[in-house]
This record gives structure tokens, sequence and C-alpha cells, in this order.
């Protein structure tokens, strides 16, 4: 049985409820493009003609819109509902969208989803035409998946639960997807053991359906992950979202996988790779994408650019030629100096720098630190790579090569 709030705060679930009255809903309409620097003035208007617990409760899902617009689109950022842990959790929906077609293209017909949070998987499944059975424990969580489901015009295919999720049974679905819970009450949960639930747990269940789809820390050891697994790395326009271990048939149990969105570009390895050549800095720089570093493919970087490593330690791929590719970041590099401020101050006062890129690997210099010391000033722009060279701590200067 949950607790009865206390009684000087609102009820969440009643709060939430009534949010969805058409008075909180012109309140949510009203919000929409509201400036949370005028929240105050905001708020004391308001509620001259609403409830206060109403205002307040639609200042703090307006502010959580907008925060999850960046997931979600504005679209449908503005349409559904959000908790803070929720918008926090959820999945982008261009990586959700990807992980739904996966299961799409496999001929998948129904998912249960555990641990659905406030929903953003089952829609995207939902939206490629597959039924899904959300789950959650929370009540107001549960609460909120069912609303954003309804808000989107999906509830035929989404069956919203409020249960915990290690007393359902999947026997009768064709697949199942876990996105156990990495957060507590004192931030990220690293500790694959202390997800809620644990991802022993979570791997159990996949292994019991004849697929599923389990979401982890893209920061996960690979020793964690068990060798019926095919491991895969998303990342989104070059920044790593998450970790998916996919089980049963139709995947690869042992492969590593890098996934870059939106271009879908893969790289892939079905076992450890013989450690790449290293050698001098050549006349280009390629930054592999983080999910690629994550994967462990590296070489397979050095492989197709006929490069080699600057540093046995760095994941910084040189070559001689040009090489673009959707898994790379590439640069052509017009100085090599020592690590010395005063000799980059110089260079870039020389080259009339006003715009300076700092990236780094392998150094202690904080990015802000270096563009204040360095007094940039100039109509010129320019890329330093602060990093190791053969082990020497090293200053690569440089500009971006664009891709075809």
């Amino acid at each position: 049985m949950n607790a009865l709030p206390p009684a000087d705060q609102p009820d969440p679930l009643a709060a939430f409820d009534a949010l969805r009255t058409p008075e909180g809903s012109a309140l949510l309409d009203e919000l929409r493009d509201h400036d949370p620097a005028q929240e105050l003035a905001t708020a004391t208007r308001l509620r001259r003609a609403h409830p206060a617990a109403l205002v307040s409760a639609a200042l703090g899902q307006a502010r959580l819109r907008q925060r999850a617009v960046a997931k979600f689109g504005e679209a449908d950022a503005h349409r559904m509902f959000f908790t803070p842990n929720g918008v926090e959790q959820a999945t982008r929906t261009s990586v959700a969208g990807y992980r739904a077609g996966r299961f799409a293209e496999l001929g998948v017909r129904s998912v249960a989803d555990l641990c659905c949070g406030i929903g953003g998987d089952a829609i995207a499944l939902a939206r490629a035409g597959i039924p899904v059975l959300a789950v959650d424990r929370d009540p107001l969580t549960a609460r909120v998946a069912r609303a954003n489901a309804e808000a989107l015009g999906l509830q035929d295919l989404v069956e919203v639960r409020c249960a915990d999720v290690t007393g359902i049974d999947t026997a009768p679905y064709d697949a199942v997807f876990v996105d156990p819970a990495r957060r507590g009450g004192r931030g990220r949960i690293f500790d694959p053991e202390a997800y809620s639930p644990p991802l022993s747990w979570a791997t159990e269940a996949a292994l019991k359906a004849p697929r599923a789809a389990l979401k982890i820390a893209p920061g996960v050891p690979h020793e964690a992950i068990g060798p019926q697994a095919e491991a895969e790395w998303i990342s989104d326009g070059g920044d790593v979202k998450e970790a998916v271990l996919w089980f049963g048939k139709g995947f690869t149990p042992g492969t590593f996988r890098a996934t870059l969105l939106p271009s879908r570009t893969t790289l892939a390895s079905d076992g450890p790779l013989p450690a790449p050549p290293v050698g001098p800095v050549g006349r280009y720089l390629h930054e592999p994408d983080g999910a690629v570093i994550r994967a462990h493919l590296v070489a397979q970087v050095v492989e197709r650019c006929g490069g080699r490593l600057i540093d046995e330690t760095i994941a910084y791929v040189t070559s001689d030629a040009p090489y673009t590719s959707a898994a790379t970041a590439s640069y052509e590099i017009t100085d090599q100096l020592p690590f010395n401020m005063k000799k980059l101050k110089a260079l870039l006062r020389e080259r009339q720098v006003g715009v300076l890129t700092v990236k780094k690997r392998g150094s202690a210099v904080e990015p802000e630190e270096l563009r204040r010391k360095m007094k940039l000033q100039g109509p010129h722009a320019a890329t330093v790579f602060l990093t190791r060279v053969a082990g020497a701590p090293t200053m690569l200067i440089g500009r971006p090569v664009e891709r075809p």
C-alpha cells in the first residue's frame, strides 16, 4: 500500500490528473512558450484565475516539456507528459525508433516493455506497428505512460500496467525489452548489479524470451557482458546515447557493434581485434565516434583509413592520406608542438585565431582554462588537440575536414 503524502504536500497523482482536465490543458497550452526567467510573474498572474496547486503543477510540467524537446521534438514533447526522472532517463526518439526498427525487421509481433518509464520506448514500438505491454511499478510513472500513449493516439497498441516487473509473465510475448533504472537518490548508478532491477535479473528475463533487448549504461565494462548477448553501442549526432544487449534469434552472440545515427553506419566485430600500429602524426587526424571507442572498434578505423594510432593508449588515429567516414571526425593537421602554453599562444596570435576549439585525450588541462589563457583575437578559427604522441604531452593544431 502506498503511503499518503504529508498534509502540506499535494497528492502527485491528483496533481497530475488535474493537468488533464480542460482547465489544466488550457493552462499547459498557455505556458507552451513561457519564459522560465519570468516564472514568478507568470505564476502570480495565473493564480488570480486558477488554483495555486494547479498553477504550480502546470509550470512544473511546462518546464519538463521544454527540456523534453531535445529528445522528443517540438510536436510530441508539447503533447506528452513527463516526470523529472522520466525526462532524464527517457530514450531519445531517434534511438528508440532505431531499436524498434530492429525488432520490426525480425517480424516481432508483440513486446513486453519492462520498466517502461514515461513510455518513450513503448511509443516507438507502437509506431513501428508492434503492440506493447508497458510495465512500471511507480503509480505516477505508469499513469504518465498511459497518458502519453493516449495523447499520441497509440492507446490501442499500448497497454500500460502498474506492477513490479519481476512478477510479469512474459511468455505470451514475442520479445522483451528491459530498461532498468540506473539512477538512485545519489545520482547515476555505475554498478550493473545495483540497477533496479539488477542486470543479472534483467539478463535472466531476456534469456527466457524468444528475442530481447536490454538497455544498459554505455560505460558498462565489457567483462560484465555475458557471451549470450550481441552488444551494441549507439550514438546520435556524435554523442553516445546508450548500449543495448540483444538476445535471441536474429542476433549474433559475442558480437560487439557500434551504430552511428542518423546515418545508421555500423561497425562490428565478433572477436578481439589485433592491436593497431602506432606511429608518427601524419597530415590527417581522425577522432573516432564515441560508440566506436566504447565498442573497442578503433582498430577497424585504423584499418579502413590505412593509418595508425598516435599513441598506444590514445584513441586518436592518424593517416597520411585523406579519409572521411561517419565513424570519425577528421582534421587536417597544420602544426605539432610539444606541450607549451607560451608557444601555442604565440602561434595562435600569429595566425590571428579568434575562435579556438579545444579537444583533449590524455591531458589534464581544462579547455576553458586554456582558452582563457590564450587571449584569442582575430578572424580565423582553429582546433587544438591536447594529447600524447608516443607518450609525450603534445599539442596538435588543425582544421576540420568536411565530409562529402
